[in-house]
């Protein structure tokens, strides 16, 4: 029996017997596309921070009050890091003298109401400086962006989000006009364009004053971060040194801040988001097994419907091995057949998930395809080998009396 009368057989096998094979295409369908979209969810996340992360330049030191055993990735995120000394627009406008800054960005961050002739809204606060502009490449369709001073300038400006300008001016032109923000007056000079998430918040949704205005309107001390730019990418060390010895000489010796690399965190995330996405596709494997145990339950059950054919296939002197080809090429057929319609059907929910969710882009990562393919025709091949053994150990001459 050479190969191609085998697979004519397994072929015909299949289409003689069709809910018994559509039953196992379904389950390896059914895992291998499980693979694909759980994996495309963690592939999707890496690839949304990673985006926020680049949107911010390449060169970015982030510096946070306290050490990273007390602030850590809580300052990042903007929390305050609970450190004996505040960090201060002072010691963030020192920290210009370092020939290895580009720029420094000092933000405050906050919430309050913003009132237009009796029109109000909750408003997300960010204060800042005219570096944030270039830091996070925000367009203006109106007005301007805060203007450069100095960081202790509480100027009563606002640049307001794209939402913001909508719902409480409506068709009227909000450049110019004074709002109030909690209990403070200010003047509106900007309306972003429509930005949604960046740099962890809604920009759609935020008004951004002068760090000093928010400084007061909080009545706070110390800023929650720094965002620091480097003159390059070689200069990162050596601006990071900069940063750690000035501010430990203006605050009498104390090593009270902690410096995040970009780059260091970034790696950070990417190494956990590999092992999400390992650990989801892991969990979607276990689908796989389980589609294999019933391959080898469904294919004993063929033995059993098939003796007399293969009594015959004997008595016509098919070998031991010839019969488990036989069989092993009918559970491998079916488990490509089941793998390409699985890969099908999850790139079709992936697709979906992209047209729900367009900020992120879901994508399966190339070996979790190759390795969901892979795991479906072993476990074909895996779980076929008993009903192939039990179908060539059958007696020949009772399977053709169909014992």
């Amino acid at each position: 029996m050479h190969l191609l009368d085998s697979t004519g057989m397994a072929l015909t096998a299949i289409a003689r017997y069709p809910l018994r094979s559509s039953m196992l295409l379904i389950a390896i369908a059914i895992g291998v596309s499980a693979v694909l979209v759980l994996t495309s969810l963690g592939e999707g996340a890496r690839r949304y921070v990673t985006e926020q992360f680049n949107s911010m330049g390449t060169h970015l030191l982030m510096v946070t009050p306290g050490k990273n055993e007390v602030g850590g990735l809580a300052g990042m995120a903007g929390g305050l890091g609970h450190s004996p000394r505040p960090l201060t627009l002072q010691d963030a406008m020192a920290l210009r003298r370092s020939v290895h800054i580009e720029t420094v960005t000092a933000l405050a961050i906050g919430a309050g109401s913003i009132n237009f002739h009796g029109t109000e809204r909750e408003v997300d606060v960010l204060g800042t400086t005219s570096t944030q502009q270039q830091l996070f490449n925000y367009e203006i369709v109106k007005g301007r962006f805060i203007p450069e001073m100095e960081m202790d300038n509480a100027a009563a400006l606002a640049v307001v989000g794209h939402t913001i300008a909508a719902e409480l001016f409506g068709t009227t032109e909000p450049v110019g006009k004074w709002v109030r923000l909690g209990d403070l007056r200010l003047r509106v000079i900007g309306v972003l364009a429509q930005t949604g998430q960046s740099g962890g918040r809604n920009m759609d949704d935020t008004v951004l004053v002068p760090v000093a205005f928010a400084m007061q309107m909080y009545n706070r001390e110390s800023i929650h971060r720094l965002m620091i730019e480097a003159v390059s990418a070689d200069a990162m060390l050596s601006a990071e040194k900069d940063i750690l010895a000035i501010i430990k000489a203006r605050h009498r010796g104390h090593d009270d801040i902690t410096v995040l690399n970009q780059g260091a965190i970034l790696d950070t995330f990417n190494t956990i988001f590999l092992v999400l996405t390992s650990t989801l596709g892991g969990i979607a494997g276990i689908s796989l097994m389980v589609a294999g145990t019933l391959i080898m339950n469904v294919m004993l059950v063929a033995v059993s419907q098939r003796t007399q054919e293969i009594g015959l296939i004997k008595a016509l002197g098919g070998r031991r091995s010839q019969i488990i080809r036989l069989f092993l090429t009918e559970a491998a057929i079916l488990s490509v057949f089941g793998a390409a319609v699985g890969v099908f059907v999850g790139q079709a929910g992936i697709s979906a998930m992209r047209e729900l969710y367009p900020l992120v882009d879901f994508r399966a990562p190339g070996w979790a395809v190759a390795a969901a393919v892979l795991m479906a025709v072993a476990s074909g091949l895996i779980f076929g080998i008993m009903p192939a053994r039990r179908a060539a150990d059958l007696d020949p001459v009772e399977a053709l009396a169909g014992h």
